[in-house]
């Protein structure tokens, strides 16, 4: 009798979960496996090329601190 309570399920989770989950578990292992789309190589060229931009700008602020305010970087540490 608590056998056949237990056949149901199992069944059920065979036939239909058990296939999907598969299915999405190797669809997901292959778009892994692809790498990246033109897109996203594209986007991430971008995003290189402004973090670039950023340094060098960050650098530039750095020297004009450096000639205007000396004590600047003593500043952050006494705080």
């Amino acid at each position: 009798m608590d056998m056949d309570l237990l056949i149901a399920p199992i069944i059920i989770f065979l036939v239909i979960v058990a296939p999907i989950w598969l299915v999405l578990h190797y669809r997901s292992k292959r778009q892994v496996s692809q790498g990246l789309t033109e897109a996203e190589f594209t986007q991430l060229n971008d995003l290189i090329a402004q973090a670039d931009k950023m340094g060098q700008r960050i650098e530039t602020l750095e020297a004009i601190l450096d000639t205007e305010a000396p004590e600047w970087r003593g500043k952050d540490e006494q705080s």
